[in-house]
C-alpha cells in the first residue's frame, strides 16, 4: 500500500501497542516491509507450520521493537530477525514434544543446527530463500482455501499488511480479517499444507491459484467493486509488487511474465482514468499523453519475456499472456483512431477458446463493435443476454447501451444505461452511467 497517512501499519507494531520513533521506527518499518515474507519462510521451513511460523516472525519483530531503540541497529536488520525468530522457534520446539516428534519424522533437524547459527555466519544459510519465499507464496494461496481467505493471507503473510490495512482495502471490519486469516491458518497447518513449491503437473495448478489471487488483489485496486472511489491505487501497487516479487522468484513461468505486463499496462493508465472532478474517464476519451510510459515500456518487456518462453516451451500461449497482449495493442496505439481492433477482437477469441466465459466473450463484442460496427456486435451481446449469461452483470447492460446509442437507438440506450447504474455499487460509476443516460432522452 502506498499511503502515508499510516506507515505504521505496515507492520505488527502497532498490533502490539509498541511505537518506535525516529531513524530506528522508519528503518524497522521498511526491513519488515521487506524482510516480513523471508523470515516466515525460513521459520516455517523450520516449524513446518505457516501460521505458527508467522506468529513466530511477528514475536521476532516485537523484540526488535524492544531491543533497537535501546542497544542500537544490527548491521544485517533482515538476518538479525531471521535469526531472532528461528531461535524462538528452537524454543517452542524444545517445549512442545509433540512437534519435536514430528519434525524429527520429516527430517527437520538439521535445520535446527542452522537455526543457531551466529549472525555472522548466517549468509551461507540462505542460499534456498528464494525457494523458501515462493513457497510460502504457493502454501498461502493454497487451492483449499476461500479466494477471500487466499487474499487475505497472501497480503498478510507475502505483502507484510497488518489486519487493519487489509480491513480498510476491502471495506469490511479488522474482526472479520483476523477471524478469516486464524482460519485459514488453521486449514494450512490441519492439512499439512508446508512450504514447498509443487513441481510436475501439480505446479501448473497452483500456479493458477497464486496468479489469480494476485490478479484479484489487483482488479479490485483497479475497478473498486464498492465504496465512493473507482479507482483503487494502493491494491493496484501491491499487487504489482507481489507481481514483480513472483517475476523474479519464478523468471521461467511465462503465466508470470504475462500477468506482471498485465497489470503494468493497466496501471500505466491511472492518470488518465480520472478526470479533474474525481469522475471515471473511459479508455477512448482519455488523454493519453498523461500514461505512465516508462511503465508501459517495462510491461512490454515482460511481455516480450513471455512471449520468448512460450515459444522456447512450444506450449499453448497461457491467458495472462493473451490478457497482456490485447492490453499491449491499446497501449502501443498513441491515439484511439490507430486502436487495432480487428487484432484484439481475435485475442478475445483465443482467450474464449481457452477460457469459454460469457465475460470474454462480451469484451470481443466490444473490440467487434470498432473492427466490424456495433451492429454485428449486438448480435454477440444479445446472445449473451438470451442465454441467460452475466444477469448481475452490470457491464453487460452498459455495453448493450452503448452499442444501442452508436445505433440511434437513444430510448432503449437511456434504458440499458439507467439499468446498469441500478446494478452497481460503486458510485463513481454509478455517477458515469446516469450521465450517460441522461444523454440520451
Amino acid at each position: 500500500m502506498s499511503s502515508s497517512a499510516d506507515q505504521t501499519d505496515r507492520s505488527p507494531a502497532r498490533e502490539h501497542g509498541l511505537t518506535p520513533r525516529g531513524d530506528v521506527q522508519r528503518t524497522l518499518e521498511a526491513v519488515w516491509r521487506m524482510e516480513a515474507a523471508k523470515v516466515t519462510a525460513i521459520v516455517a521451513r523450520v516449524v513446518g507450520d505457516v501460521g505458527l511460523a508467522e506468529d513466530l516472525a511477528q514475536d521476532a519483530f516485537v523484540q526488535a521493537l524492544e531491543q533497537w531503540p535501546r542497544d542500537g541497529m544490527p548491521t544485517k536488520p533482515g538476518a538479525w530477525l531471521t535469526a531472532t525468530a528461528r531461535r524462538r522457534a528452537i524454543d517452542r520446539i524444545r517445549r512442545d514434544v509433540n512437534l519435536a516428534r514430528k519434525l524429527q519424522q520429516v527430517g527437520h533437524m538439521e535445520e535446527l543446527r542452522v537455526a543457531e547459527l551466529a549472525e555472522g555466519d548466517f549468509d551461507a544459510a540462505l542460499e534456498d530463500i528464494d525457494d523458501d519465499v515462493l513457497g510460502l507464496v504457493f502454501a498461502a494461496c493454497h487451492p483449499i482455501l476461500t479466494a477471500q481467505a487466499r487474499i487475505s493471507l497472501t497480503l498478510r503473510m507475502i505483502g507484510g499488511l497488518t489486519t487493519r490495512e487489509i480491513a480498510r482495502a476491502f471495506l469490511t471490519t479488522e474482526p472479520t480479517i483476523a477471524q478469516r486469516i486464524s482460519r485459514a491458518k488453521k486449514s494450512l497447518s490441519q492439512d499439512g499444507v508446508t512450504i514447498e513449491v509443487p513441481s510436475g503437473s501439480e505446479l501448473a495448478a497452483r500456479l493458477a491459484s497464486v496468479l489469480e489471487v494476485v490478479y484479484l488483489i489487483f482488479n479490485e485496486g483497479y475497478a473498486a467493486t464498492s465504496g465512493r472511489d473507482w479507482v483503487r491505487g494502493d491494491l493496484m501497487e501491491e499487487a504489482i509488487r507481489l507481481g514483480r516479487v513472483l517475476s523474479a522468484l519464478a523468471p521461467h513461468e511465462p503465466e508470470v511474465h504475462g500477468l506482471l505486463a498485465l497489470m503494468e499496462i493497466q496501471a500505466s493508465r491511472t492518470r488518465a482514468r480520472i478526470g479533474r472532478d474525481g469522475e471515471p474517464v473511459l479508455l477512448l476519451d482519455q488523454d493519453r499523453t498523461r500514461w505512465d510510459w516508462a511503465l508501459i515500456r517495462h510491461a512490454l518487456a515482460s511481455l516480450e519475456r513471455a512471449v520468448s518462453l512460450v515459444e522456447a516451451s512450444r506450449d499453448a500461449t497461457g491467458p495472462y499472456v493473451l490478457q497482456a497482449a490485447i492490453a499491449a495493442c491499446h497501449a502501443r496505439a498513441r491515439t484511439a483512431d490507430a486502436t487495432d481492433w480487428a487484432r484484439i477482437a481475435s485475442l478475445y477469441a483465443q482467450l474464449g477458446a481457452l477460457r469459454p466465459s460469457p465475460v470474454i466473450e462480451l469484451n470481443r463484442a466490444v473490440a467487434l463493435s470498432y473492427a466490424e460496427g456495433p451492429a454485428a456486435a449486438l448480435d454477440v451481446v444479445d446472445g449473451i443476454v438470451a442465454a441467460g449469461a452475466l444477469a448481475d452483470y452490470h457491464l453487460l447492460p452498459s455495453v448493450r447501451g452503448d452499442l444501442l446509442a452508436r445505433l440511434g437507438r437513444d430510448v432503449e440506450a437511456r434504458a440499458e444505461f439507467e439499468r446498469a447504474a441500478g446494478m452497481t455499487q460503486n458510485d463513481a460509476e454509478r455517477a458515469l452511467l446516469l450521465r450517460r443516460a441522461a444523454e440520451h432522452p
